[in-house]
């Protein structure tokens, strides 16, 4: 059974000021996700479902369908405010999402194989796929998930700190947890971060989550009684969101999963702000220059 690839899209993109998730960024107009999904249709996955607000359906089947038809199966999972399909009756007042783990339950009733969890507005490079396709194909069980590990300088912006998941892992190669460090930059070529204790400096190779992991469908039923929890406990805090790396921790210290670390080479680059822009034009024309991707990419 082919692995799907699920694409997280459904943000609002506040900081960036319009929809990010289908801005043009290559040559020819291509968004990020159509990187993404060219990779991950090498790579052998064999849908894609989009992770997004009901009314963005008509924007992404426009822009997606003709691309890909014929090519790979689609599939379109909305991420809503209702808390009615989780069993809880209250009404809670959001100013945004749920969150990142919330958006992979929304695809409950409609993802039953193995499946990748990726963001919209992400470049991850095609070894990341590959290995998690690999991956997923051949190791991944109930009990056993993964995480794919960027490292850390080839993920930080030349332009000011940023935040990043940490990972910590073994001997095996398994995460033990994963450490938001809010503050990371690069001082005279080297990592460092910063926290309300000082200053400390981080191995250039530390591997971090750039938000790409690799699961079962076992994980909608280990998630979701956490999300009840975490709804409920958050009723008067319309900012909290519900986080895979939360999920994953849980699993790990209660020893119902562990989460292999596969690390990647790659180049990471992505999209906050609309000064990224530029930057991420220029590095995908780098990358189209040195025949990474044709010029024009669904030819």
């Amino acid at each position: 059974m082919k692995p799907t690839l699920l694409i997280l899209a459904a943000g609002m993109a506040s900081r960036y000021g319009s929809m990010k998730q289908v801005d043009g960024f290559g040559p020819n107009g291509e968004t990020i996700i159509d990187y993404s999904i060219y990779d991950a249709i090498k790579a052998g996955f064999g849908k894609i479902t989009f992770i997004i607000r009901e009314e963005f359906l008509d924007s992404f089947k426009a822009i997606f369908e003709p691309k890909l038809a014929g090519k790979v199966e689609t599939d379109y999972v909305f991420q809503s405010y209702d808390l009615k399909p989780f069993g809880i009756d209250k009404e809670i007042e959001r100013s945004k999402p749920w969150g990142t783990a919330h958006a992979v339950l929304a695809a409950r009733n409609q993802v039953n194989e193995p499946f990748c969890v990726i963001n919209a507005d992400d470049y991850y490079g095609y070894d990341a796929f590959e290995k998690m396709a690999k991956f997923l194909t051949t190791e991944a069980s109930d009990s056993q998930y993964s995480i794919i590990g960027y490292q850390i300088d080839k993920t930080l912006s030349d332009y000011g700190s940023v935040s990043r998941g940490v990972c910590k892992v073994d001997d095996a190669g398994n995460m033990v947890e994963i450490n938001e460090r809010t503050e990371v930059y690069f001082k005279d070529g080297d990592v460092y971060y910063k926290d309300a204790t000082g200053e400390y400096q981080l191995p250039n190779d530390t591997r971090v989550s750039m938000n790409f992991w690799g699961f079962t469908p076992a994980i909608f039923k280990q998630s979701e009684p956490m999300f009840k929890r975490f709804a409920e406990a958050n009723e008067n805090n319309p900012k909290a969101e519900f986080f895979i790396p939360l999920v994953a921790d849980e699993l790990i210290k209660s020893g119902t999963a562990s989460f292999k670390v596969i690390p990647t080479p790659s180049k990471w680059f992505g999209v906050t702000y609309k000064e990224d822009k530029p930057i991420v034009q220029a590095s995908i024309s780098e990358l189209v220059n040195n025949g990474t991707y044709p010029s024009k990419l669904w030819e």
